[in-house]
């Protein structure tokens, strides 16, 4: 006599995402890239903040993807109505906006990633991934102790990879590479990166040319009087995901 057969638990529902941006290419563009990570369906698209917040009145929704810049208003502006209204979508900002008073201002309304234009599609799907692992920690109820806590709260910056990584390698020290590339806004030179990282000049070595083969990270030669090129590194974004 065989037992009972167990029952499959059923699949999550899917996130539905209302993409927010004024540029309908760009739109287009993030509304594709979301619907290609598993769990993710756009149910909206709207160019400015008086129809986001018509659409979600109508349509209640987990996850806003939002550009700053629209031409009524900025998004900022509607995070703050949003929620007067009482609506408690989830907010992710994607724009070019990359003053600190504006990243300050989305962190303080609640915004739980801040994508910064152009971006590519691992960088958005990373962000997503992480949201949806977060939806499903919180989906489980309970009490939590300090570690899950912990683990909640990192969950969502461990998603600042800059891209994938093969196995064996750290995604803090290629984040660390990344943070002196952009910090300089120049091209620098193996050694600089090294010491302004505190790394060795191999393991930074390393990582620029897995950031380069990667498409983050541009190779540039300077000549100097010995005639052998010195191999310079500059950050610069990947394929657009918008303007």
């Amino acid at each position: 006599m065989t037992g009972p057969v167990p029952v499959p638990a059923p699949a999550p529902a899917p996130v539905d995402v209302l993409v927010v941006d004024d540029d309908p290419r760009v739109a287009r563009v993030n509304a594709a890239y979301v619907a290609k990570v598993p769990g993710f369906r756009v149910v909206g698209q709207a160019p400015t903040a008086a129809a986001a917040l018509a659409f979600v009145g109508a349509h209640p929704v987990d996850l806003v993807l939002l550009d700053h810049y629209l031409p009524d208003e900025n998004g900022l502006d509607l995070v703050r109505r949003l929620r007067e209204r009482g609506h408690h979508a989830d907010v992710i900002m994607v724009t070019a906006a990359r003053d600190l008073a504006t990243v300050q201002s989305a962190m303080r309304l609640g915004a739980l990633q801040y994508l910064v234009k152009p971006f590519t599609f691992a960088g958005l799907r990373s962000k997503l991934e992480a949201y949806a692992g977060l939806r499903r920690t919180l989906a489980a109820g309970g009490e939590a102790e300090q570690a899950e806590v912990d683990r909640i709260f990192g969950a969502l910056a461990a998603a600042a990879a800059p891209v994938d990584l093969p196995k064996g390698h750290s995604p803090t020290t290629a984040e660390l590479v990344r943070r002196v590339l952009m910090a300089d806004g120049g091209a620098l030179s193996a050694q600089e990166v090294a010491e302004r990282a505190g790394l060795s000049r191999q393991t930074a070595q390393r990582y620029l040319k897995l950031l380069e083969r990667g498409g983050r990270v541009r190779l540039s030669l300077r000549y100097g009087e010995t005639g052998r090129p010195e191999h310079r590194y500059a950050w610069v974004p990947a394929a657009t995901g918008g303007g």
